[in-house]
C-alpha cells in the first residue's frame, strides 16, 4: 500500500506545502512568521516524534563527527598524500614542471612539489577544527530542518556555503606558513626562476599557495560529505542515541 512507503520526511514536505497553500489562499490566518514556524514545528514533532531542537542537535552532531573524522585523517602523517585527495601539481604548472625537469638539479621537481604541497595541507588541516565548530554552532533550527529533508550531502553543502570563503581567508596564512615550514614556496620560486630562464618560453608564475589552499579545503569537505552520507544511509554509523533518533526519521 502507498501508506507503507510514505516516510516521515515525505509527510513533513506535504505538511509544509499544505500550510503554505492554505496561507496563500487565506484559509489559515496567522499573525506572523513566528506563528507559522511554531505551527510547522508542532506538526513536525507530531509526525516524527522529535522536537525541532533535537533535530538541530542531531544535525550538529553529525557535522561534528564528519569534521573530526576528516581533520583527523587528513592531518595525520601523509594524510593527504596517501588519500584520494592527494594534491597534485596545478594544471597550469604541469608544462612548467615538464620543462624544468630538463634543467640540472631539478630532475625530481615533481616529486619534491608533491611532497611539499601535501605536507603543507596536512599541517594546515590541524587548524581547521575550531573554524568548523564555530560554523556548526551557528546553524539554526530552521537550517537543520531544511538540511534533514535535503539530499545526502545537504549538511556538507550548507557547511561549505557558510564557511568556505572564510575558511580560505583564515587558512591562507596557515597554508603559507606551512609551505614555508617545508620550504615549498622558496623551492617553487627556484623552479619558476629556472623555467623563466629557459629561452623563448612565456614567463609564468602560478600561485602555489592558492592551489594548495583550495585543494586542502576540497579534501576536507569531501571527507565530511562521505561521513554525512554514511550516517544518512547506514544505520550502523549512527553511533549515538541522538543520531539514531533523528536520522531514523528519513529511513
Amino acid at each position: 500500500m502507498l501508506s507503507n512507503v510514505i516516510t516521515p520526511m515525505m509527510k513533513i514536505l506535504v505538511t509544509r506545502l499544505t500550510i503554505l497553500t492554505l496561507l496563500t489562499i487565506g484559509l489559515m490566518p496567522v499573525s506572523g512568521n513566528a506563528q507559522i514556524d511554531d505551527l510547522f514545528n508542532k506538526t513536525v514533532k507530531a509526525i516524527t516524534g522529535s522536537s525541532d531542537g533535537e533535530i538541530d542537535l542531531g544535525l550538529k552532531q553529525a557535522l561534528e563527527f564528519g569534521v573530526k573524522e576528516a581533520v583527523d585523517k587528513l592531518s595525520a602523517d601523509k594524510g593527504y598524500f596517501d588519500s584520494p585527495y592527494k594534491i597534485l601539481v596545478p594544471e597550469e604548472a604541469r608544462y612548467i614542471v615538464s620543462k624544468v625537469k630538463m634543467v640540472p638539479g631539478f630532475q625530481d621537481v615533481e616529486k619534491q612539489l608533491l611532497d611539499k604541497m601535501n605536507k603543507a595541507a596536512e599541517i594546515a588541516a590541524k587548524k581547521a577544527t575550531p573554524i568548523f565548530v564555530d560554523a556548526i554552532t551557528a546553524l539554526t533550527i530552521k537550517d537543520a530542518m531544511n538540511i534533514l529533508m535535503g539530499e545526502n550531502d545537504a549538511a556538507t553543502r550548507y557547511l561549505e556555503t557558510q564557511t568556505r570563503t572564510n575558511l580560505y581567508t583564515a587558512f591562507m596564512p596557515d597554508i603559507q606558513a606551512a609551505l614555508d615550514e617545508v620550504n615549498a614556496r622558496e623551492y617553487w620560486k627556484s623552479v619558476i626562476t629556472a623555467y623563466n630562464n629557459i629561452p623563448f618560453v612565456k614567463k609564468a608564475n602560478p600561485a602555489l599557495d592558492d592551489h594548495v589552499n583550495k585543494k586542502a579545503l576540497d579534501g576536507l569537505f569531501s571527507l565530511i560529505e562521505v561521513k554525512e552520507e554514511k550516517i544518512r544511509t547506514d544505520q550502523s554509523q549512527r553511533t549515538t542515541d541522538l543520531l539514531k533518533n533523528v536520522f531514523s526519521k528519513q529511513d
